[in-house]
């Protein structure tokens, strides 16, 4: 009888990626990243255990949005106090914050658990070519 392999915190090894977000669809790119950072690319994946990998993203101010996203797409935050809905558009997001783009589209496919939340850390997004984590010598992610 065989039986079902479980993962351990202490036995599991990360790996860096980089990805390139140029020319990307931004929910292609997104799906793609959040399953590398869950480890579902990875035999041993386990649900209940952080075995995902880190993940870079450069060039996130060129993710492309298809159609009419670009104006229709809304992105809402409360300031918690009434009448404290601001409401942004792509657009206006991509302006102030380009790689928040990138960040909430990962990040609202991820498990909105405390294990999601250590997940969503293991993300390091950038809006230019140059990222600080040369060091870790990432592998580029094929997508």
């Amino acid at each position: 009888m065989q039986r079902t392999y479980m993962a351990k915190p202490g036995e599991v090894d990360k790996q860096w990626h980089l990805v390139d977000a140029s020319g990307r669809t931004l929910g292609r790119l997104a799906s793609r990243v959040a399953a590398v950072l869950r480890g579902k690319h990875t035999p041993r994946f386990t649900p209940h255990v952080d075995v995902g990998d880190f993940v870079v993203v450069i060039n996130a101010d060129k993710v492309v949005l298809t159609g009419r996203k670009e104006q229709r797409k809304l992105y809402r935050q409360h300031s918690q106090y009434p009448g404290g809905l601001t409401t942004f558009t792509a657009a206006q997001v991509r302006q102030r914050h380009p790689e928040n783009l990138v960040k909430l589209a990962v990040k609202r496919m991820l498990p909105n658990t405390p294990l999601g939340r250590v997940i969503f850390k293991k993300l390091k997004v950038y809006a230019s070519p140059e990222h600080p984590h040369a060091a870790q010598n990432p592998t580029p992610l094929a997508l």
